[in-house]
C-alpha cells in the first residue's frame, strides 16, 4: 500500500530557514535568500526531532517528490503514481543534483531543493517534459533508507526480572505486533484482530529477519525490530499493503512460548513434612486452582467459584497435563504445572482460553481418596482397662472434632459443651462414623477419616461439607451402656395391667407376635432401638 504524503502536513518551517549551498564538498550556512541560480540550494523544511540515520552515498532510498519550474507549473509527482520513488544514491542512478541533495537526510525530513541545469538536464533538457537549460525545484519528502550490507536491527525496551527462557529455532510462539514503515506509516497490527500471531520460529513461516528478530526472546519481553527489504518482502512487496523495497518495524510484545517436544513442567511452591500418602492414577481428588496465561493473564479460579474442582486423576477426566501433573502430590501441597498447548487445549483452545495457549496452574491439594478405601482408624490414648468394647446395639455418648483433609474444621461437641449420642448400627451416623465407633472402649481417644462414599458421599451436607470431601473425626468415648440381645423388648407406656400378657397374647397360644404388639399401646423395638425408647419413655 503506498503511503499519500499530500494527506500529511508538515508543521510550518521556522522563521529562519536552514540553507544548506552544496557543491560536493561540506557548503556553509547561508543567511536568508536562495541564492544564485548556479548553485544546487536546500531549504530544510522540516527535520524531525529523531534522527538515527542519514542517507549517505550507496544507500538505498524510497521518496515523494514533486517536481516544479520556477513558475509553480509542475512537470512530475510521484504522488501522481501513488507510488514512492526507489534508487540507490550516488551510483549515478539519479541526476547530480538529487543525488546530492538526499545525502544527509533523515526518515520523514521535507526538503526544498533547487537544481541548476548543470546538475539536472543540462542544455539537452527531456523532450517534451523539460526544455533545456531548466532550472528544477523538487519538494522531496524522504519515507525510507537501507544499505545492502544492514542487518535486522533490536531494540530490547521492556525484559521482565526472570526469563527462565528465550525462543529458539522450532519454538512455536503468540505474539502481538504493531508493524510500520520507517516512516512510522502503520500497515498491521494484531492489536487490532485482537489476535495474537501464532507461528513456528526459524522454519521458514516467517520472513528471514522476523525468524531472526524473534531470537532470544523472553515471555513478556517487548522489543523493536528493524528489518531491511531484503530480509523482508523484497523489491515486490507483499502485493498488498508493504511496497517494494521497504524497511519495516515491528514492535514485538511476546505472550507466549514452547516446543512441541516440552512436556509439562512442575514447581512444588509448598510440600507438607509430614506427607504419609500420595496420589496415585485412580485416585479422586479435591484442589483448588488459579489458571493464567504464560504472560500472567488470568483465564479460570476455582476460589472465585468458591468451589474445589473435583475429579479422577489419570483416567482422562481432566486435560492430559493435569492428568499427569496432579500424579504423585501429598494432601495440602501446593505446585504450579505448566501445561504446553498439545497437553492443553491444543490448537483450537477452549472459551476464554486462546489456540496454542501455554496454561499455568497454580494447585493446592485439599484431599484426595480413591474409591476402594475404607476408614482409617488410629488409637490416640486407651485406658489401662479397656475390655468393655462397643458392639452393634450399645448405647454411646461422645466427643468430637470433624475436620476436613486440609484441617478445615466442620463441627465440634466439644464447642457445643455437648456429648454426641447415639445408639451403635442404629443408622444414626453416617456408615464410615459407624464402623469407627466400633471396638472401643470408654475413655479411649481416636482419629477416624472417613471417605466421602462412606461419609455424606458426591453431594456432601450444603452448607456444612463439600460434596465428595474426605472427613476426620477426633473421638472420645465418654460413656457406654450394653445393649440387649436380639430380640425384641416391650416397653409398656400406659398403665399397666394385672393380665397385661394375656392382653397382649390375642389369639392365647402362649406368645406374642409383633402384628399383636401393633395392635396394642406397647412400645416395641428391636434390641439396638430400646435404650432410645426407653429414654423417651422417661420423658
Amino acid at each position: 500500500m503506498a503511503i499519500r504524503a499530500r494527506s500529511w502536513r508538515p508543521p510550518p518551517p521556522p522563521l529562519l530557514l536552514l540553507l544548506l549551498w552544496v557543491t560536493g564538498q561540506a557548503a556553509p550556512v547561508a543567511g536568508l535568500g536562495l541564492g544564485s541560480d548556479s548553485e544546487l540550494q536546500i531549504e530544510r523544511r522540516f527535520v524531525p526531532e529523531e534522527c538515527p540515520r542519514t542517507v549517505r552515498s550507496g544507500d538505498f532510498v524510497r521518496y515523494h517528490y514533486v517536481g516544479t519550474f520556477p513558475d509553480g507549473q509542475k512537470f512530475d509527482s510521484s504522488y501522481d503514481r501513488d507510488s514512492t520513488f526507489n534508487v540507490f544514491v550516488g551510483k549515478g542512478q539519479l541526476i547530480a543534483g538529487m543525488d546530492q541533495a538526499l545525502v544527509g537526510m533523515c526518515v520523514n525530513e521535507r526538503r526544498f531543493v533547487k537544481i541548476p541545469p548543470k546538475l539536472a538536464y543540462g542544455n539537452d533538457g527531456v523532450s517534451g517534459v523539460i526544455p533545456p537549460d531548466s532550472v528544477l525545484h523538487f519538494d522531496v519528502l524522504l519515507m525510507d533508507i537501507w544499505n545492502s550490507e544492514d542487518q535486522v536491527q533490536i531494540h530490547t525496551y521492556f525484559k521482565p526480572p526472570s526469563c527462565p527462557r528465550t525462543i529458539q529455532v522450532s519454538d512455536f510462539v503468540r505474539y502481538h505486533y504493531n508493524g510500520t514503515f520507517l516512516d512510522g506509516t502503520l500497515f498491521d497490527s494484531s492489536h487490532n484482530r485482537m489476535k495474537t500471531y501464532d507461528t513456528y520460529v526459524g522454519i521458514g513461516w516467517l520472513i528471514p529477519g522476523m525468524d531472526k528478530g524473534l531470537l532470544g526472546m523472553c515471555v513478556g519481553e517487548k522489543r523493536i525490530i528493524t528489518i531491511p527489504p531484503f530480509l523482508a518482502y523484497g523489491e515486490d512487496g507483499d502485493g498488498k499493503d508493504i511496497p517494494g523495497q521497504a524497511s519495516l518495524v515491528f514492535d514485538v510484545a511476546l505472550l507466549d512460548l514452547h516446543n512441541p517436544k516440552d512436556g509439562i513442567s512442575i514447581e512444588n511452591k509448598v510440600v507438607p513434612e509430614n506427607c504419609e500418602r500420595r496420589s496415585q492414577s485412580g485416585d479422586f481428588l479435591r484442589y483448588h486452582y488459579n489458571g493464567t496465561l504464560l504472560d500472567g493473564t488470568f483465564f479460570d479460579s476455582s476460589y472465585s467459584r468458591n468451589r474445589t474442582f473435583d475429579t479422577y486423576i489419570g483416567q482422562g477426566y481432566v486435560i492430559p497435563g493435569i492428568d499427569e501433573g496432579l500424579l504423585g502430590v501429598c494432601i495440602g501441597e501446593k505446585r504450579r504445572i505448566v501445561v504446553p498447548p498439545h497437553l492443553g487445549y491444543g490448537e483450537e483452545g477452549r472459551g476464554n482460553i486462546p489456540g496454542s495457549a501455554v496454561l499455568v496452574f497454580d494447585i493446592h491439594v485439599i484431599d484426595f481418596h480413591n474409591p476402594s478405601d475404607s476408614i482409617s482408624i488410629t488409637s490416640h490414648y486407651k485406658p489401662p482397662d479397656c475390655s468393655v468394647l462397643s458392639k452393634k446395639g450399645d448405647y454411646l455418648k461422645y466427643h468430637y472434632n470433624a475436620s476436613l483433609l486440609d484441617g478445615t474444621l466442620l463441627d465440634s461437641t466439644w464447642n457445643l459443651g455437648k456429648t454426641y449420642n447415639i445408639v451403635l448400627g442404629s443408622g444414626q451416623v453416617v456408615l464410615g462414623m459407624d464402623m469407627g465407633l466400633r471396638e472401643m472402649c470408654v475413655g479411649e481417644k481416636r482419629t477416624v477419616i472417613i471417605p466421602p462414599h462412606l461419609g455424606y458421599g458426591e453431594a456432601g451436607v450444603d452448607g456444612e461439607v463439600p460434596g465428595s470431601a474426605v472427613l476426620v473425626f477426633d473421638i472420645e468415648l465418654l460413656e457406654l451402656v450394653a445393649g440387649l440381645p436380639e430380640g425384641y423388648m416391650f416397653v409398656w407406656n400406659g398403665e399397666v395391667s394385672a393380665n397385661l400378657f394375656e392382653e397382649i397374647d390375642k389369639d392365647g397360644d402362649g406368645e406374642v407376635l409383633l402384628e399383636e404388639a401393633l395392635s396394642s399401646s406397647s412400645c416395641w423395638l428391636p434390641d439396638w432401638q430400646l435404650r432410645a425408647c426407653l429414654l423417651s419413655s422417661s420423658h
